[in-house]
């Protein structure tokens, strides 16, 4: 297994006064919001891949297809040396794919919070690519990177952020975001970035309402995070689930939402919650072909070529310095 030693911090929980802080003053906020990385404790990150099994969330089948389809194109685009950096590797599944066609790939450098994901993508991909050197980071990929050194010169790096999750950030903090990528990319380097295209809203309210129940479950296991981590005392059965799709802004709204009149403790704090008030936890934006340009531009950066699956339900942006 060909990777290099790193060092494991758990950032995936931060110090106890730092979190509280978080909490205390998103819940204080009004509207009420919590940050969407809470979600990923271990149980968290389980439960988000058994939404990527649910039959309504096409957004993963949708990309394995456009890997499947596009992957020798891609790889061609790219050319050969080329250190793959990616963030939020998780379980790498898709990542395999291209990494299949690439030429004479210098590393795999995959980015991941969650500990345990981290690890098992490394042992999948070692076994697939026994001679890939592997550097990982266990750290949080919105934060400037200091990437390792290559074992050998690359011809580029390229920055791989697959899935949608560029989705769950607001424009400006999707440019802000795309900026630092653009810094650690280098000159000649370049962005491979996934975005859920804009769709119909029955098929897309459905993909985060699963009939199954799992993504109400992860949702709602950020309170039982918070309970465990900080002593709260949400009652789950005080607490339910929503997402919808807002037309006008492009994006899938996820809040929890209080079901009746109750206070709740969060550190010496307590914290009063109405009956169907409702505290926002996730965005997930969707973008047509030109919303996606011009947040890339909005970022220093042009749009050189876009994927589709066949059924163009999710694209693939390949962004570069714009001139």
């Amino acid at each position: 297994m060909n990777v290099q030693a790193y060092v494991v911090r758990d950032e995936q929980r931060p110090p106890d006064n730092v979190l509280l802080q978080v909490v205390q003053r998103g819940l204080r906020a009004q509207p009420k919001h919590l940050p969407s990385w809470l979600f990923y404790d271990e149980r968290g990150s389980a439960l988000f891949e058994q939404i990527c099994e649910q039959p309504e969330y096409y957004l993963t089948r949708a990309e394995i297809a456009l890997l499947k389809e596009h992957a020798g194109d891609i790889a061609q685009v790219l050319g050969p040396d080329v250190r793959l950096v990616e963030y939020g590797s998780g379980h790498a599944i898709k990542t395999r794919l291209l990494l299949e066609h690439l030429a004479t790939p210098v590393a795999w450098v995959p980015v991941e919070l969650s500990i345990e994901p981290l690890r098992l993508g490394m042992e999948r991909m070692a076994a697939h690519f026994p001679h890939l050197p592997i550097q990982p980071l266990a750290v949080d990929f919105t934060r400037p990177l200091r990437l390792p050194v290559p074992p050998r010169a690359p011809r580029r790096t390229v920055l791989y952020f697959p899935g949608s999750t560029i989705g769950n950030f607001e424009d400006r903090e999707a440019a802000q975001l795309l900026r630092k990528m653009r810094s650690e990319m280098g000159d000649n380097g370049g962005i491979l970035v996934g975005a859920d295209l804009k769709k119909d809203r029955a098929t897309i309210e459905a993909a985060y309402n699963d009939a199954a129940g799992v993504t109400a479950e992860f949702t709602l296991n950020l309170l039982v995070r918070l309970n465990r981590e900080l002593g709260c005392n949400f009652e789950l059965g005080g607490f339910r689930h929503r997402a919808r799709y807002n037309a006008m802004a492009g994006r899938i709204e996820t809040h929890i939402l209080s079901q009746r009149e109750q206070y709740v403790r969060v550190g010496r704090l307590q914290i009063p919650f109405r009956k169907d008030e409702a505290m926002l936890v996730e965005y997930s934006c969707k973008y047509s072909v030109a919303d996606f340009a011009a947040l890339a531009a909005a970022a220093g950066l042009a749009v050189q070529r876009v994927w589709f699956d066949p059924e163009r339900m999710f694209s693939l942006h390949y962004l570069t310095r714009a001139a």
